[in-house]
């Protein structure tokens, strides 16, 4: 479904599994290039040491490369499916404050992915995600492998 880069931010806001757990998208980046996150501590995503949940953590780093790279494509045209294949997480520091993160995705990422996505059909990559605290500290550090399949692919090659 394509939609703006407003509806997109304001629907992930309210999303019930990311509002609930305190995580808010502060903003997306024209053309869906980047975006803004913030993972706000509070009662209910709180651990037994004070710290904000992992799972939290994971949950709010989990979606946007999908999303982002989903309305690049979608927007230029494609059809697409767009999740997150795998993931690692690193859990460098507890969270013990509020904790945000930026993705930006460039023009040359968004050339590959087209370019593999017109000559073999679907794109696989591993993505970083650093998540700091209010310090500026890296408290955790996610890797996030995103899959891409263009579903006009074998349609083009038949």
């Amino acid at each position: 479904m394509v939609v703006s880069e407003r509806i997109s931010k304001w629907g992930m806001r309210f999303y019930p599994p990311l509002f609930f757990q305190r995580i808010w998208v502060v903003k997306i980046n024209k053309g869906f290039r980047g975006i803004t996150v913030n993972i706000n501590r509070s009662i209910f995503n709180r651990n037994y040491n004070n710290s904000i949940f992992g799972g939290t953590i994971f949950s709010a780093a989990d979606p946007f490369y999908p999303l982002l790279f989903h309305q690049i494509f979608v927007h230029k045209g494609y059809n697409v499916i767009a999740w997150s294949k795998s993931a690692e997480i690193l859990f460098l520091k507890p969270g013990l404050t509020k904790l945000h993160f930026k993705i930006n995705i460039s023009d040359e990422e968004v050339a590959e992915a087209e370019h593999v996505l017109n000559t073999g059909g679907k794109y696989i990559k591993t993505h970083p995600i650093d998540i700091y605290n209010t310090n500026g500290e890296v408290c955790v550090t996610i890797t996030n492998e995103v899959y891409l399949r263009n579903l006009n692919f074998l349609e083009a090659v038949l």
